[in-house]
C-alpha cells in the first residue's frame, strides 16, 4: 500500500493565547496539516525552529513590543528555510511591502475563515504565493510611489502578464487558461523571469519584481 502523504508541519507564533489555541485546534482537524507547536514570542518561536523541522510558520505581525519583521530577520539569519505566512488583523501598505521584501509567502487577514487559511497554506506549500488582492495592490502602489530610479531591465508584455498572474496566486495551469497559451509556455516564461531576477521561487520572484519591475 502507498504511504500516506506527509502532513505540513506548522508553527504558529501569535501573542494572543486564545487565537493560537483556536487556530491550532481547527487546523489540526485537517488531514494534511499538523500544528506541531504554537507560542507567543519571537524567542520561543526561534527556539522551536531550532529544535524541530517546520515547513511553514504562521506569524502574527504585531507581537507586542516586537514585530513580525524582527522574527523574519532573526529566522533568516539562523538559516531557517520554512515558508512564512503572515496572519494579521491588518497591515498598512508600507509594512506589507517590507514584509514582501523580507521573503514572506503570503499575508492572510484574521477576518477570513479557517477553511480559507487552510487553503492558503496548501497553496503556499504547492509553490504559490497567497496575498489578499487589495493588500498586495496597495503594497505595490506604495513601492511605485516611492521609486526614484526606473527599472534597470524591462520585461516583455508576456512576462508582465504572467507576473501579474503569479501575484494573484494562480497556478501555471490557471495562468495558461487565462492567457490562452500552453502550460509549458507559462513554465518557460516563469523560468525566464527567474533568470532575469536571479531567484528560484515564486515568493522570491514576487519580492524582487515588486522592487524592480512593477509599474
Amino acid at each position: 500500500m502507498p504511504e500516506p502523504a506527509a502532513r505540513t508541519r506548522i508553527l504558529l507564533v501569535d501573542d494572543h493565547t486564545l487565537f493560537r489555541e483556536s487556530i491550532a485546534r481547527l487546523l489540526s482537524r485537517e488531514p494534511d496539516l499538523d500544528v506541531v507547536g504554537h507560542c507567543g514570542s519571537i524567542q520561543e518561536g526561534l527556539r522551536t525552529l531550532s529544535e524541530r523541522p517546520i515547513d511553514l510558520v504562521l506569524l502574527d505581525y504585531d507581537l507586542g513590543q516586537r514585530k513580525g519583521n524582527d522574527f523574519l530577520r532573526l529566522a533568516r539569519e539562523a538559516g531557517v528555510e520554512a515558508k512564512m505566512l503572515i496572519v494579521t488583523a491588518g497591515v498598512d501598505p508600507g509594512r506589507a511591502a517590507e514584509l514582501i521584501r523580507a521573503g514572506i509567502s503570503g499575508i492572510f487577514l484574521k477576518r477570513d475563515s479557517a477553511a480559507s487559511l487552510a487553503q492558503s497554506i496548501r497553496d503556499i506549500m504547492a509553490g504559490k504565493v497567497s496575498f489578499e488582492r487589495q493588500v498586495f495592490e496597495q503594497a505595490m502602489a506604495r513601492v511605485e510611489s516611492s521609486r526614484v530610479e526606473p527599472p534597470t531591465s524591462a520585461l516583455t508584455d508576456r512576462e508582465r502578464q504572467v507576473l501579474t498572474s503569479v501575484f494573484e496566486g494562480l497556478a501555471n495551469k490557471e495562468i495558461a487558461a487565462r492567457l490562452g497559451v500552453s502550460e509549458s509556455s507559462v513554465k518557460a516564461t516563469i523560468q525566464q523571469l527567474f533568470a532575469k531576477t536571479g531567484v528560484r521561487t515564486r515568493s522570491q520572484l514576487v519580492r524582487i519584481a515588486l522592487e524592480r519591475y512593477h509599474r
